[in-house]
């Protein structure tokens, strides 16, 4: 076994594994797995720049992330860092404050990279599955972006596009400062159109409709989960590998687009730092579905983090 920690830095979320990893099984075991929403793509897409305030709560969470690294005793580490920072001007600053705290220096990896750091980390217990079909299509909704990944046992084609549930909030929802509660049908039909150009890009690389099973990975995807499982507080052990009907997705991405921010935040299985963000995402998810026209997604809470795990396993 060989103890390791992966981070994955994303533009609404920042991520950590400690985890025993056995190359030779194929089995990852994990120690620690946690998640902080620091906000790193605050206002980027208006901007192009990384805020202060959001550069300070990513630090924060990178002291307590060096703290449990040490705690453990990782042999190795990989910091990746995703969408906000490939697009930031200062992203220097960034880079610098990482080395200062964990003693590497983040890796601002490119969309294709980290798309296939997804499908490996999705599929890897899911290849001997008799009951999904091959080609996978990994679908991996961030904040910022959104990766395209379609594979058997390795990655045949993969694409990242500019849409995520942070960027789509951002771009779409928010009037003078503040998320529209809740958005109105103009807003709806630009964001829709916006999501639809995208997917229209990632066709051009990715063939989206041969894929037999659909895998969607990272917060918004679970979360939409959450609630159609309706679970009273978040639970992994049951949103991992839970299969989610198309026709449920549409209604609770219905439900999310018309209510405001105190009914989104009263599902017991939605963490904070998405209340404002969710409502973008989920209709990212039934986008895709509809698009491809896949009858359920397949929810993977293994992706990015563990495919970055066993790339220094």
């Amino acid at each position: 076994m060989t103890r390791v920690a992966a981070v994955d830095c994303g533009t609404n979320s920042i991520r950590l594994l400690v985890a025993d990893a056995d190359p030779e099984t194929g089995e990852l075991v994990d120690l620690d797995r946690r998640m902080t929403i620091v906000r790193l793509g605050q206002g980027v897409d208006r901007t192009g720049r990384l805020a202060p305030e959001a550069l300070e709560r990513t630090f924060a969470a990178c002291r307590e992330y060096a703290a449990a690294i040490k705690e453990y005793g990782a042999q190795r580490l990989r910091f990746v860092a995703t969408s906000a920072s490939r697009d930031a001007e200062n992203r220097d600053e960034f880079v610098r404050g990482v080395l200062d705290i964990l003693g590497v220096e983040p890796e601002v990896i490119t969309g294709d990279q980290e798309a296939e750091f997804s499908f490996n980390g999705a599929t890897k217990e899911l290849k001997g599955r008799a009951d999904l079909a091959k080609p996978f299509l990994v679908v991996d909704i961030g904040g910022g972006s959104t990766e395209f990944v379609v594979g058997d046992d390795r990655v045949r084609a993969a694409r990242s596009v500019d849409v995520g549930c942070v960027r789509m909030t951002e771009r779409h929802l928010v009037v003078d400062g503040k998320v529209t509660d809740p958005p109105t049908a103009g807003q709806i039909a630009a964001m829709r159109a916006d999501i639809e150009a995208a997917l229209d890009l990632a066709e051009r690389t990715v063939p989206l409709r041969e894929a037999h099973t659909l895998v969607g990975l990272a917060g918004s995807v679970t979360t939409v989960a959450a609630i159609a499982l309706g679970l009273d507080a978040y639970d992994s052990t049951k949103i991992h590998h839970a299969r989610i009907g198309v026709d449920r997705v549409r209604s609770i991405s219905d439900d999310l687009l018309r209510a405001t921010h105190e009914e989104r935040a009263a599902y017991p299985a939605m963490h904070p730092g998405r209340v404002d963000v969710i409502a973008a995402g989920a209709l990212v998810l039934l986008a895709i579905m509809e698009r491809i026209g896949a009858q359920e997604v397949v929810v993977s809470e293994h992706d990015i983090l563990d495919g970055i795990a066993w790339s220094i396993a």
